[in-house]
C-alpha cells in the first residue's frame, strides 16, 4: 500500500519527490539524534539494574516520539518559506503546490522513512540465528510486525496532513492531538508480545486519524459515497 501511494500520487511529480526526500532525511535526523541520547544514557547507567534499564526505554521511545514531532514542526517551517519562494518566482503569482499537498507528501516521506528502518530491523532479526516461537512465544512476530509498519506508515501520513493543518491554521489542539496519538501508538507497543494490544489500537486510531485527514482536506461523507459508488 505505501509503495502504491508513492507511484501513483509522488512518483510523477518531481518537486512532491523532492519534499518526500527531504522529509525523510527530517525523520532520519531525529531518529539519529534520539538514538545518541539513549545510547549515551544506556553507557551511563548501570547495565545490572534492569528496572533502570526499562525506564530508560521508555524514555528513549518517548523522547524519540517528541524529537521526531519537533522535527516536524521545522520541517513545516521550511516548507512555508518554500512556498513564498515559489510564489515570488512564479510568473501567475501562485504556488505550484499547496500546503495541504506537501503536508501529505511529507508524511509519505516520514512514514516510508519509519517504516524502512522497521523492516530492516525486522529483516536482521529474520537473519537468525535462532527459531521464531521455539520457546513458545508467538509465532506471528513477523507478520504483526508487518502490519504494525504498515499501519505507522499510514498514520505518519495522516499526522503530516493534521499537523501542517493544525500551524497552518494555529489550532494548537490538532498539534497536540498528533502528539498524543503518537506517544498512545508508541506506547502501545510495550504491550508485546501480547500483539492485539498494540496492533487493535493503533488501527483504531489509524481510521480516526484517517477520517480526520479526510475531513481536514475538504471531504464529505457524500464524496465518499460517490467514490465508492464510482459515481462523478
Amino acid at each position: 500500500p505505501a509503495f502504491g501511494l508513492f507511484i501513483f500520487t509522488i512518483a510523477r511529480d518531481p518537486l512532491r519527490i523532492i519534499i518526500l526526500i527531504a522529509g525523510a532525511f527530517f525523520w532520519l535526523v531525529s531518529l539519529l539524534l534520539s538514538s545518541l541520547i539513549w545510547f549515551i544514557a544506556v553507557k551511563a547507567s548501570n547495565p545490572q539494574d534492569e528496572r533502570l534499564q526499562k525506564g530508560l526505554l521508555i524514555f528513549g521511545v518517548m523522547f524519540s516520539v517528541l524529537l521526531q514531532e519537533a522535527f516536524r514542526f521545522l520541517y513545516y517551517k521550511l516548507l512555508r518559506k518554500a512556498i513564498e519562494g515559489l510564489v515570488a518566482l512564479s510568473e501567475d503569482g501562485c504556488s505550484p503546490i499547496s500546503i495541504q499537498q506537501m503536508a501529505y507528501v511529507a508524511g509519505v516521506g516520514f512514514g516510508l522513512m519509519s517504516g524502512a528502518f522497521s523492516m530492516i530491523n525486522l529483516l536482521a532479526d529474520a537473519l537468525g540465528p535462532g527459531t521464531v516461537g521455539i520457546h513458545g512465544d508467538s509465532q506471528l512476530y513477523f507478520l504483526t510486525s508487518a502490519f504494525m509498519t504498515m499501519v505507522l506508515i499510514f498514520l505518519h501520513t495522516f499526522w503530516g496532513i493534521l499537523f501542517f493543518h493544525g500551524c497552518e491554521h494555529r489550532r494548537w489542539w490538532e498539534i497536540a492531538a498528533v502528539v498524543i496519538m503518537h506517544l498512545t501508538v508508541s506506547g502501545s507497543s510495550f504491550c508485546n508480545p501480547l500483539y492485539v494490544g498494540s496492533l487493535v489500537p493503533s488501527y483504531l486510531l489509524m481510521a480516526a486519524a484517517a477520517a480526520w485527514a479526510y475531513l481536514l482536506s475538504g471531504g464529505s461523507v457524500q464524496n465518499l459515497r460517490r467514490f465508492l459508488l464510482c459515481k462523478c
